[in-house]
């Protein structure tokens, strides 16, 4: 049986630290401190217009993990722009997840268009696996269209988890559950293994058990939310747990 992994996503360090325009916290010290508590993996995700991971920090965070944390998987999370998949390329992490970002949003809120979105994504994809990069392609939660993002090339995809995290609780919690696990399903019959990611927490990560071919999920919000409650160690140890 396949453990899931998780990968904590450390932006809402870096927005922080940006805030005073200093060094704290520290990105470094944030990565060495969820991985303490058990983390798997680490996320970021620099957008183009630098507001919580910046450009600079990608070079440092890759040569920290793997002087001191060999086996750690760096998930680096951006827009199939040219001005971020080149630093990608060069770095070369163990996976790209690449997201469609819409002008002024404040946070990724819709998966890729399959195939009307192929043609683009086709050729960064190859030049990600060229450098031994696997590829994950964000999707939302439609069993329809997922099995196209084979045709792009990618290795995984990433189901948006927002609306089922958000009907959590909620009379409509099990149809956005169905939807989720119905596009899993169709995503490893199409030979993809599945990632998730979107407003998960303690609670409703629950609810992604026994889900088909989930292999990661990468949180952020939520766990820096819980560690101001109750310290790193613990946020990190209760999604562990609920996984």
């Amino acid at each position: 049986m396949v453990r899931v992994q998780l990968s904590v996503n450390i932006n809402k360090y870096a927005l922080v630290r940006n805030s005073r325009g200093h060094d704290t916290p520290n990105l470094l010290d944030a990565a060495d401190a969820v991985l303490a508590a058990g983390a798997h993996g680490i996320t970021v995700h620099p957008r183009r217009d630098q507001r919580h991971v910046l450009y600079s920090d990608l070079v440092p965070l890759a040569a920290h993990l793997a002087s001191k944390h060999p086996g750690v998987e760096l998930n680096i999370e951006c827009e199939n722009h040219s001005e971020i998949v080149d630093q990608v390329v060069a770095l070369r992490p163990a996976q790209c997840t690449l997201v469609p970002v819409r002008p002024g949003e404040v946070t990724s809120d819709h998966g890729y268009r399959f195939p009307e979105d192929n043609a683009e994504l086709a050729p960064t994809i190859e030049r990600l696996h060229r450098v031994g990069t696997r590829v994950s392609l964000f999707v939302d939660c439609d069993p329809g269209p997922v099995a196209g993002a084979v045709d792009a090339g990618a290795d995984r995809v990433e189901l948006y988890t927002g609306p089922y995290a958000w009907a959590w609780g909620k009379p409509d919690q099990e149809i956005a559950r169905a939807a989720m696990f119905a596009t899993a399903e169709a995503a490893a019959r199409a030979g993809l293994s599945v990632n998730a990611g979107h407003d998960l927490d303690r609670h409703n990560l629950i609810g992604l058990r026994g889900l088909p071919g989930l292999r990661e999920v990468s949180i952020g919000h939520a766990q820096i939310c819980r560690a101001l409650e109750v310290g790193t160690q613990r946020s990190v140890r209760e999604l562990l747990a609920a996984l």
